[in-house]
């Protein structure tokens, strides 16, 4: 796994429910606690988070084993007003596209 980033203390741009999301776009089979690690976040929050995205049609697994293997709905909608119309697909595009930038790598 990739070097973690240290804690940021305040606010920021991204929500947990955004980070988690991108963070299983990177690797569908991710264990709770890698997304956690990535994320910065416990792994009690990241089954909730999840739960939440599943319950609201984002995100299903299938369980393989003893791990899971996640499947994002690309076309789901954003939930804020202010994002409407705008797609899960767009914004992790745009969440990878930066990350390949910042990587210097190509999409």
């Amino acid at each position: 796994m990739a070097e973690v980033p240290e804690p940021h203390a305040g606010w920021t741009f991204l929500t947990s429910h955004a980070r988690v999301l991108a963070g299983i776009a990177d690797n569908r089979d991710a264990r709770i606690r890698d997304i956690a690690a990535r994320c910065r976040l416990t792994e009690r929050a990241v089954q909730k988070i999840i739960a939440d995205l599943e319950q609201d049609g984002y995100l299903s697994h299938i369980r393989n084993g003893r791990s899971n293997q996640y499947s994002i709905d690309p076309s789901k909608v954003l939930r804020h007003p202010a994002e409407a119309g705008l797609t899960v697909a767009a914004l992790l595009s745009m969440l990878l596209r930066d990350e390949a930038e910042r990587q210097g790598t190509s999409t």
